[in-house]
């Protein structure tokens, strides 16, 4: 064997030893491959269902959202409608009620105004008695 060939020889072994070292790490790498594809193959099987129970959440919330609105809209009317028989009521009871209100309330201010005058007359009386007597009383005292 000459020179050359002992070089080839060689140079071909250092091939098989450098392909044998990167075939190591690329069947690893495919069955890591083979792995993630499986695992992702189950996460979509598994998540299927619980898109379509979703959707169906979503279609039941929807259904009831619609019924709220509609009880939302009938509260409303309600609403209006308390209010304007609220101001049916406060215009056909309203005014005889407040000028009752008002005559009931002058009747009372005219009797307590009656009741202090009478009160104020009668004390001036006694003022006017009080001041004649002690007039009366100096006039006495004067004289004797």
């Amino acid at each position: 064997m000459s020179a050359g060939e002992w070089a080839g020889l060689i140079a071909a072994l250092a091939l098989v030893v450098l392909v044998l070292l990167l075939a190591v790490p690329l069947l690893k790498l495919g069955r890591t491959l083979d792995e993630t594809t499986l695992t992702i193959r189950q996460a979509r099987e598994q998540a299927q269902p619980i898109l379509t129970q979703a959707q169906t959440t979503v279609a039941h919330v929807n259904s009831n959202l619609e019924r709220v609105d509609d009880i939302t809209g009938n509260a409303a009317n309600v609403s209006s409608n308390v209010a304007a028989l609220t101001s049916v009521v406060a215009a056909t009871l309203g005014s005889p009620l407040i000028k009752i209100a008002a005559f009931t309330y002058g009747v009372r201010t005219a009797a307590r105004k009656k009741r202090e005058g009478q009160a104020i007359a009668d004390a001036a009386a006694r003022d006017k008695a009080a001041r004649r007597e002690r007039r009366a009383a100096r006039r006495a005292g004067r004289a004797a």
